[in-house]
Formats: C-alpha cells, sequence, structure tokens
C-alpha cells in the first residue's frame, strides 16, 4: 500500500468516526422525541411506561410498576460505572429518607451494568430505598432514556409530572427542578 493511499484510507475513517460521534452527539442533545420523555417534553403527562424488573436491594424477587401503584414515584435511571451517579446518590437518599413517611417511594433501576457493581455501589452509597436491575436496558427506550443518570416523577394516578431531569439532581441547575417534581408527585400544590 502506498504512503497516500494509506492516508486516504486514515482521513476516511476518522471522518467516518467523526460523523459517527456528531450524531451520537445530536442524539443526546436532541433525542428523537420517542418514548415517554418526549411526551413529557411536549407538556402532556403520560402513564409511566410498565416493567418487571429483578430486586437488587433483597436477596431476590421481583418488582414492578404496578405495584407502586398508588404512591408518588422518583424513578431514577443508573449505573454503577457513571460519574454524577455517584455524587447525587446520596442525594436521593436523603430525599427518600425525608418524604417516606409522606408515601413517596424512590426507585433506582440500575441498567447497562454489571449485578455485582449495581449491588456494590448501593452499599457503598448507603441506599436503602428499592433498586432494581435493568442489564440489558430493556426500560430504556420506553421511558425516552437517553443517558444516565435521568429522574422522572409519578403521581400518585400512574401519570409523569414535573420534568425529566438529565444529570444528577444534586446539581445547581436540577435541584429546584428535582424539589418541584417531588411535590408534584405528592400532589401539593407548585
Amino acid at each position: 500500500m502506498t504512503g497516500r493511499a494509506k492516508t486516504v484510507g486514515q482521513v476516511v475513517a476518522l471522518a467516518a468516526v467523526a460523523g459517527l460521534l456528531a450524531l451520537l452527539v445530536w442524539k443526546l442533545a436532541f433525542g428523537n422525541g420517542s418514548g415517554a420523555a418526549g411526551a413529557l417534553a411536549k407538556g402532556k403527562h403520560p402513564v409511566a411506561p410498565a416493567f418487571t424488573l429483578s430486586r437488587l436491594d433483597t436477596a431476590d424477587g421481583k418488582l414492578s410498576l404496578a405495584s407502586l401503584k398508588g404512591k408518588p414515584v422518583v424513578v431514577n435511571f443508573w449505573a454503577s460505572w457513571c460519574i454524577p451517579c455517584k455524587g447525587e446518590a446520596p442525594a436521593l437518599q436523603k430525599a427518600y429518607e425525608k418524604y417516606r413517611a409522606q408515601g413517596l417511594t424512590v426507585l433506582g433501576i440500575d441498567a447497562q451494568d454489571f449485578r455485582q457493581d449495581a449491588r456494590h455501589f448501593a452499599k457503598r452509597f448507603g441506599v436503602t430505598y428499592p433498586v432494581v436491575y435493568d442489564g440489558s436496558g430493556s426500560t430504556l427506550g420506553k421511558w425516552g432514556v437517553t443517558g444516565f443518570p435521568e429522574t422522572f416523577f409519578v403521581d400518585r394516578s400512574g401519570r409523569l409530572v414535573g420534568e425529566r431531569i438529565q444529570g444528577g439532581i444534586d446539581t445547581a441547575r436540577n435541584k429546584a427542578a428535582f424539589a418541584r417534581g417531588i411535590r408534584l408527585a405528592l400532589g401539593k400544590a407548585q
């Protein structure tokens, strides 16, 4: 192979990688409006997508979203390898402890991760709220999740309220949205 042909091949490969990266960035930034997150972003309050997943917080068993009907729920998608997830875990635990007496459940959905890593994460950060395992990420498309962490709020009727929070709930830009989402899930006026 000549030096010129090799260089052209490298340029073509680099352009293809850059194109795929640009497509990924666009997808993460703008999404495709699919899933429950897309409807929520349009001002609708869709029914929270159903799931039944294996529990990580107990030795065995499954937990379905339907089993929480009638309760306000904070649904948090995370993974043990996610840096912002580590930062927000204590804030989620604190919210669970603060609002549990009012009926609020915080539910962690560990996705695209290894089961043992997720269990270690929960133990390390003192997570006592229910945590389920979605290793394959089967729930992500239905909910419209595009990255980790992402948080949703479900009211007592099983509908999504507030806004989807992308990124840690403990960041300055997300704290107010998190507090508002909890109030709406609990059925309290804004």
